[in-house]
C-alpha cells in the first residue's frame, strides 16, 4: 500500500482540516462556533438563500440548517423574509449585525491563510492559488454534469491525467 501521506487528495484534505482547525481556535475569541460562521459566510456570500439551498450548501439536512438559523434568528444575526411570489418559502438573510461579525471573521480568516503561507512567496503563492482554482474548476465541472442520482465510476479517467499518477508525481 502507498505511503498516503505523499497522496495528493490526502495532502489537501489534511490541509484543508488544518486551515479549519486553526480557525475555529482564533474565531472561538470572538464567541463564534464553526457551524454558525460557516453559515454567515454561505449567506454572505449568497444573500436571501432559502433554507433548502442553505442545507444544500452546507451539506447538511434541512431540519439541522433550520435549528442552525433559529440559533441566528435568536442571537440576531440573520432574518427570514417571506419570497414574494411563493409565501412558503423562506429566504434568510444576514442583518448588519451579521455583516460586521463576518468582517471581523473575514480578517481572522485573512491572517490564518497568511500565516499558513508564510514559508511561500509571493509568486508560489499565487501559483498555489492559480493551481487550485483549476483543480475547482475542473471539479465543478465533473460534478455539474453528472446527473442527479448517477454515479461516476472511479479510474475511468486515468488516462486523462497524462505523465502524472494520483500523488501528483510522474508516473514510472
Amino acid at each position: 500500500m502507498p505511503n498516503t501521506d505523499d497522496y495528493i487528495g490526502v495532502v489537501i484534505s489534511d490541509v484543508a482540516r488544518l486551515l479549519r482547525t486553526e480557525f475555529d481556535r482564533r474565531v472561538r475569541r470572538l464567541g463564534i462556533t464553526r457551524a454558525q460562521w460557516l453559515v454567515l459566510t454561505r449567506l454572505h456570500r449568497h444573500p436571501g438563500a432559502s433554507l433548502s439551498e442553505l442545507a444544500e450548501m452546507m451539506e447538511v439536512e434541512k431540519a439541522t440548517a433550520g435549528r442552525m438559523i433559529d440559533r441566528l434568528v435568536a442571537n440576531g444575526w440573520v432574518a427570514r423574509r417571506t419570497q414574494r411570489d411563493d409565501r412558503r418559502v423562506k429566504r434568510v438573510y444576514l442583518t448588519p449585525e451579521a455583516e460586521r461579525v463576518h468582517k471581523r471573521i473575514w480578517r481572522v480568516a485573512e491572517a490564518t491563510v497568511e500565516d499558513a503561507l508564510t514559508g511561500l512567496s509571493a509568486q508560489e503563492s499565487r501559483q498555489l492559488m492559480t493551481l487550485l482554482q483549476r483543480i475547482k474548476k475542473t471539479l465543478v465541472s465533473a460534478v455539474d454534469a453528472v446527473p442527479p442520482g448517477r454515479t461516476v465510476v472511479a479510474g475511468r479517467r486515468a488516462a486523462s491525467r497524462g505523465a502524472r499518477g494520483l500523488n501528483g508525481k510522474a508516473a514510472p
